[in-house]
């Protein structure tokens, strides 16, 4: 009958320790809890140690504000300079497939200096307007159509009118100086003259 007792009483024992060593979930233990204490109620020794505190805090703000918008001024210097040199060497294809053209006009001038060059001149002439278009062309230059073609205001400028029983009224008739698109945008408009009923 002891013995019995005396083994309930261990076994007591050992669940009321369990029952300590883990204290329920709401239970937090006093040592873990960091309470803030409110300004008024710090000593002399926590105020200075707050105030060490923030200070840091606001150092590394400002150093980080300060890296901030030094990274700011280089970026807006690195843009403008690769806007300018944008701007500045954006002809620059263009240029080098036009140099050609020069080099053929170049040629044509100093055929021209001999006694029989005159069809060689033309030759030379024609040569290089046909590289100047292809060039032209490559670059998303388009040849506003005009003679034949029914007038139209957005891309044709009537310089005159002039009576044709042949075709019908507002008809361009002539072109005086062609007109260009550059990528469907109209660059240049073409100077025509267009047909007009007769009186």
């Amino acid at each position: 009958m002891m013995k019995e007792e005396m083994v309930e009483i261990k076994v007591k024992d050992d669940s009321q320790n369990e029952v300590d060593e883990n204290p329920k979930k709401g239970d937090k233990p006093e040592s873990h809890e960091k309470k803030d204490i409110p300004l008024e109620k710090m000593t002399k020794a926590q105020l200075l140690d707050k105030i060490k505190q923030i200070q840091e805090t606001a150092d590394e703000n400002y150093d980080l504000y300060v890296r901030s918008q030094a990274e700011m001024d280089n970026m807006k210097k690195r843009f403008q300079k690769e806007k300018q040199d944008l701007i500045k060497f954006s002809n620059e294809s263009l240029v080098k497939q036009l140099l050609p053209v020069m080099d053929n006009l170049e040629q044509a001038i100093l055929h021209s200096q001999d006694e029989d060059s005159l069809h060689a001149l033309k030759e030379g002439v024609e040569l290089t307007l046909k590289v100047l278009t292809d060039t032209l062309e490559k670059a998303g230059m388009e040849e506003v159509k005009a003679v034949g073609e029914p007038f139209d205001p957005n891309c044709h400028e009537a310089i005159s009118e002039q009576e044709d029983d042949s075709v019908g009224p507002k008809t361009v008739l002539q072109e005086l100086q062609k007109g260009y698109f550059l990528n469907q945008r109209l660059i240049r408009p073409a100077m025509v003259i267009v047909s007009k009923n007769a009186v």
